[in-house]
C-alpha cells in the first residue's frame, strides 16, 4: 500500500473530509487531494505532522507495504484478507509504466494500419473478378483470380509482418494482461492524468469510426438507385470496404491507447477477476480461431469463392464474443 492509499484510509478511518485534514496539517484541500491522487508527495514536516495527527509511526507512512495501523503511535498490524493470492503479483516502476505507454502510443498507428490492410485485402480480387466477368478487361478468369489472390496474399503477409513486429516490441509487457500488478508511488496519478488528457481524442476517434462504419454503405445504396450495372455496384462494394477500414483504423488506435492505460490502472477488462477469466479462456480462444481458420480455408478452396468466403471472419468475430460471454457466465455459475 503506497502513501496515497494510506492517507485516504487513515482519513476515512477518522471520519475526516479532505478539508478537515487540510486544516489539521495547515495546508490547502488541493494539496491533500494531490497527495491522495499520488500526484505529489508531502514533505518531511507534513509526514511528521500526519504521524501525530493519525497517531501512527512515520515508518508506517513511508513504507510501501500492506499494513494497517491499529490506532496507537508506533504500532503496526498486518492486514489480513483476500489479496487475490490465486494469481502472481508484480510491481511496476514509474520508468516501466512510462515506457509501456510510450511504446503503445508509437505502435498504435502501425497496428491500426495492419488491421485496415486485412479489411481491404480482397478489394483487388473482387474488382478484377468483376472486371473480367463484365468484359472490362480482356484476361482469362484464371488470370484475374490469380492476380487478385497474389495481391491479397501480399497484403495479408504485410499485415502479418507488422503484427509480428509490434508483438515482439511489447512481449516484455505481456504480464500486464495476466497477473495482478502493484505500482510504485506516483504511477497511478501519472496514468490517470494521461487518461484524462486523452479522453477528448478517444471520444473523437470513436465518433469518426462510428460515422465511417454507418456511412460506408452509402455509395452502394446510391449506385443501386442510379444504376443496375454490376461493375459499378462492385466498385461501390469496394468503396464500402475501404471506408470501413478507415473507421476501424480510428477504432483500433483509440482502443490500443485507452487499453494500455486501463492495463496499468487495472480497470475495465483488466480487473483482477477479468485477468483470471482471460487466463482460463486462453486455451479455448486458441482452439476457436484454429477451427475458424480451418473452416475458412476449407470453404474457400472447395468453392473457389474467395470473394465471398472472407465473410467468415466478421461472422466468427461476432460469434467469438458470444462464446466468451457463455464461457464466463458458465464459470461464474
Amino acid at each position: 500500500m503506497i502513501l496515497a492509499d494510506k492517507i485516504i484510509m487513515l482519513r476515512k478511518k477518522n471520519g475526516w473530509s479532505q478539508e478537515e485534514l487540510a486544516d489539521k496539517l495547515n495546508v490547502t484541500r488541493q494539496s491533500v487531494s494531490k497527495w491522495e491522487g499520488a500526484q505529489s508527495v508531502p514533505d518531511l514536516n507534513k509526514i511528521l505532522m500526519m504521524s501525530r495527527v493519525f497517531e501512527v509511526s512515520t515508518d508506517y507512512l513511508l513504507k510501501d507495504e500492506l499494513e494497517e495501523a491499529d490506532g496507537t503511535q508506533g504500532t503496526e498490524v498486518s492486514v489480513t484478507g483476500d489479496f487475490e493470492e490465486s494469481i502472481p503479483v508484480r510491481r511496476v516502476s514509474m520508468e516501466e509504466a512510462r515506457a509501456f505507454l510510450d511504446i503503445k502510443k508509437k505502435l498504435a498507428g502501425k497496428i491500426a494500419f495492419a488491421v485496415s490492410l486485412c479489411i481491404v485485402s480482397p478489394v483487388c480480387l473482387i474488382l478484377l473478378a468483376a472486371a473480367q466477368d463484365t468484359g472490362k478487361i480482356l484476361i482469362s478468369e484464371n488470370m484475374a483470380a490469380g492476380i487478385g489472390l497474389l495481391i491479397l496474399l501480399l497484403i495479408i503477409a504485410t499485415a502479418v509482418a507488422i503484427f509480428i513486429f509490434c508483438d515482439m516490441q511489447t512481449n516484455q509487457y505481456e504480464y500486464l494482461d495476466k497477473i495482478k500488478i502493484e505500482t510504485d508511488y506516483g504511477v497511478i496519478g501519472m496514468v490517470k492524468d494521461q487518461k484524462s488528457q486523452y479522453q477528448g481524442t478517444y471520444t473523437l476517434y470513436h465518433i469518426i469510426g462510428t460515422c465511417c462504419c454507418i456511412l460506408a454503405a452509402t455509395p452502394l445504396f446510391a449506385m443501386m438507385i442510379f444504376t443496375e450495372e454490376d461493375f459499378m455496384l462492385t466498385i461501390a462494394l469496394c468503396v464500402l470496404l475501404i471506408v470501413v477500414s478507415v473507421g476501424v483504423y480510428f477504432f483500433v488506435i483509440a482502443g490500443i491507447r485507452w487499453e494500455s492505460m486501463q492495463k496499468l490502472l487495472q480497470e475495465g477488462d483488466y480487473t483482477i477477476d477479468n485477468k483470471k477469466s482471460e487466463t482460463a479462456f486462453e486455451p479455448v480462444c486458441k482452439v476457436y480461431w484454429l477451427i475458424v481458420t480451418a473452416i475458412y480455408l476449407g470453404c474457400s478452396f472447395y468453392t473457389e469463392a474467395w470473394e465471398i468466403s472472407w465473410i467468415v471472419w466478421p461472422v466468427a468475430g461476432v460469434l467469438f464474443a458470444a462464446v466468451k460471454v457463455i464461457y464466463v457466465a458458465s464459470k461464474r455459475k
